[in-house]
C-alpha cells in the first residue's frame, strides 16, 4: 500500500504543515496510516474468513473433535483454533462448552491456546506487515505450542482440576442447519461488525504505543531494555505482555515499531504471544473454570514455551532477514 502511505504523507505535510521526518509529524503519519490500513485489511479479512467459518459452527466442531483422541486430537484442536477469531476471554466460553460436551481435556486446551494466538485473519494481516516468513513462523510456533501444551495436560490427567459446575453443564446437541448464501453473507457482515466493535479501542491504543515507540523512544533505550544485548530480553517481553489485554490485531502495530527499532524477531514473537495468550483478564476468567493447580500448570507450560520460542527464533533470526 505504498500509494496510501504516500497519500498520508501528503496529508501530514501539506495539511498539517509537518515533516514526517520529525517526531510529531512522523507519529501522526504512523498513527493515521497504520490505523486506516489495519481497519481496512481487518474488515476485508474478517469478512472472507467468517464466510468460510460459517461452514464450521461450534456444534459441528464438537462432533469433529469428539471422535479423535491423543496427539491427533491435539493437532486438530489447535488447527480448529486457527479458524476461530476469538480473543483469549472469548475462547473460554467455547472451552467450557467443549469440556462439558465430553471432549478430551488436552484437545480443549490445544484449542484454548491456539484460538486467541493464531487465526487466519491475523496470519494474512501479519503477512501485510512483516512478510510471509515472519507470519508463517508466528503461526507455526503458535500451533506447535498449542499441540505440545495440550498433549502435556492430557498426559497429566488433570480432569479433577476442572471446576465441578463445568462438568455439570448440560451439553445440548443441536442439529446443524445449513445456511443459505445470503445467510452466510449476513453472518460474515455481523462478524465484521462484532469483531471491529470489540477490538477498535485496542487497535487505537496499540497504534498509539507503536507511534510512540517508533518516533519518541530512542533506539538506544529499546536496545538496552529488550535488545539482543540483553540476555533477559525475551523474558522481559513476555512478562511485559501479560498485563496487557488485547488481541493480536492490537499488538501488530507495537510489534511493527519494535522490529523497526531493531528488536529481535524472537523477542517480538514472545511479546505478541504473551499478550494474546496469557493476558491477566483472561487468566482471571480461566481461574473461575479450572482449579489453581491446573491454572498454574497451564500458565507455566505456555510461559516456558513462549520463552523457548523467543530465544530459539532470536538465535536463528538471520533466516528472517
Amino acid at each position: 500500500m505504498k500509494w496510501f502511505w504516500e497519500l498520508v504523507r501528503i496529508l501530514v505535510e501539506k495539511g498539517f504543515g509537518l515533516s514526517i521526518e520529525g517526531q510529531l509529524g512522523g507519529s501522526i503519519h504512523f498513527f493515521i496510516y497504520d490505523t486506516i490500513k489495519i481497519f481496512i485489511l481487518l474488515s476485508m479479512l474478517i469478512f472472507i474468513i467468517s464466510y468460510i467459518q460459517s461452514y464450521f459452527p461450534p456444534e459441528r466442531t464438537k462432533k469433529v473433535l469428539g471422535g479423535i483422541k491423543g496427539v491427533k486430537g491435539n493437532i486438530l484442536g489447535a488447527l480448529l483454533g486457527t479458524i476461530t477469531p476469538f480473543c483469549s476471554c472469548s475462547s473460554i466460553p467455547i472451552f467450557i462448552g467443549f469440556t462439558s460436551a465430553g471432549l478430551p481435556l488436552g484437545v480443549t486446551f490445544s484449542f484454548l491456546i491456539s484460538s486467541p494466538m493464531v487465526d487466519m485473519a491475523s496470519f494474512l494481516l501479519l503477512i501485510s506487515f512483516f512478510g510471509v516468513k515472519i507470519a508463517s513462523a508466528y503461526v507455526f510456533v503458535g500451533l506447535v505450542l498449542a499441540i505440545i501444551g495440550g498433549t502435556i495436560i492430557d498426559k497429566l490427567k488433570m480432569e479433577e482440576y476442572i471446576e465441578d459446575y463445568v462438568w455439570g453443564t448440560k451439553a445440548i446437541d443441536v442439529e446443524v442447519e445449513e445456511m443459505t448464501y445470503k445467510e452466510r453473507i449476513s453472518f460474515a457482515k455481523c462478524q465484521v461488525t462484532d469483531i471491529v466493535h470489540r477490538v477498535w479501542l485496542y487497535i487505537l491504543i496499540g497504534v498509539g504505543i507503536g507511534a510512540a515507540i517508533h518516533n519518541w523512544i530512542p533506539q538506544s533505550i529499546i536496545e538496552k531494555v529488550i535488545g539482543d544485548n540483553n540476555p533477559f530480553s525475551v523474558l522481559l517481553a513476555t512478562v511485559i505482555g501479560i498485563p496487557i489485554y488485547a488481541d493480536i490485531f492490537g499488538t501488530i502495530p507495537i510489534a511493527e515499531a519494535l522490529v523497526a527499532k531493531g528488536v529481535g524477531i524472537g523477542t517480538v514473537l514472545s511479546f505478541m504471544m504473551g499478550v494474546t495468550t496469557l493476558s491477566l483478564p483472561s487468566m482471571v476468567m480461566l481461574s473461575k473454570v479450572i482449579k489453581p493447580k491446573l491454572l498454574s500448570i497451564f500458565i507455566s507450560i505456555v510461559t516456558i514455551g513462549i520463552i523457548i520460542v523467543g530465544y530459539v527464533f532470536n538465535a536463528f533470526s538471520y533466516i528472517f532477514i
